[in-house]
């Protein structure tokens, strides 16, 4: 263990922190995609926002093109976080897409649940006609009637990148760079928070271990989920297609894996 001595002024008074493990102060959490030669980062609370937008999209079937409107709407609308507060424009704007319930979004309750609020964005979504084929910015201006429709393209290059990666449309693409889990982790959590998500999986819980049987882009969608919720759920470990996320590491490398078999290993309790 590296040990540091740091002298902190907080008011003008100095604070002696001793016995600090460097590695881990030092460590910048962030989770980033990366297609092709882009990379682009959000903080793991705002990753695990975008990979439950582009996880309901995959659990309805729904197309990459949607789940990139609907992170580019909600970095916008509200910084892909769940706020509770709304704006001059909409002052009674909730959740990820800032939803209004005078404009027939839902209660206050719903919208402030992310799943529930997703949903409610696709819901509209999928009403606009060809909407695939249009631009991001329209396609989002359609659904949310903002007083700022331009806003939606500033943010279209990080959100494709996300989508392609958390719609498991590019494998291996999402990565995150965490300090070591606070708590033990819960498999079962993890398992019911993904069938939140993505509908009823089968998952096999044994221990701090959960299983789940998929294949192709339903593997990498869950898989790279499963990342993005690292820090929430205390999850060191994920594991698909003959690579593995390690959360010590932060990135993929090459493992032995079953043949469509996802394992996502949480942290135990500590001795």
């Amino acid at each position: 263990m590296l040990t540091a001595l740091t002298a902190v002024v907080v008011g003008g008074t100095v604070l002696a922190v001793h016995q600090l493990d460097g590695s881990e102060v030092l460590v910048r959490e962030r989770c980033s995609a990366t297609v092709g030669a882009d990379t682009f980062e959000l903080t793991p609370p705002q990753a695990a926002n975008a990979a439950l937008i582009a996880g309901v999209a995959v659990g309805r079937g729904l197309p990459a093109r949607a789940a990139t409107i609907a992170i580019a709407t909600a970095l916008q609308e509200s910084r892909l976080e769940n706020i509770d507060y709304g704006d001059d424009a909409g002052p009674d704007s909730r959740g990820l897409f800032q939803q209004r319930p005078s404009q027939g979004w839902g209660s206050e309750e719903q919208i402030m649940m992310p799943v529930y609020a997703a949903g409610a964005f696709y819901d509209a979504l999928v009403r606009v006609p060809a909407y695939e084929a249009l631009p991001i910015t329209e396609a989002a201006q359609t659904v949310q009637r903002s007083a700022y429709p331009d806003a939606y393209a500033d943010h279209e290059p990080e959100s494709r990148a996300f989508a392609s990666a958390l719609t498991g449309n590019s494998p291996a693409a999402l990565e995150c760079t965490l300090r070591e889990p606070t708590a033990a982790g819960e498999a079962l959590a993890v398992s019911t928070a993904a069938e939140e998500v993505f509908g009823p999986l089968g998952g096999v819980v044994e221990g701090n271990r959960l299983t789940l049987e998929l294949e192709g882009t339903a593997g990498w969608a869950a898989a790279q989920w499963a990342v993005a919720h690292a820090s929430a759920l205390s999850i060191t470990s994920v594991a698909y297609s003959g690579l593995e996320w390690v959360r010590a590491d932060g990135g993929w490398t090459a493992t032995t894996t079953a043949p469509g078999a996802l394992t996502v290993t949480v942290a135990g309790a500590a001795p």
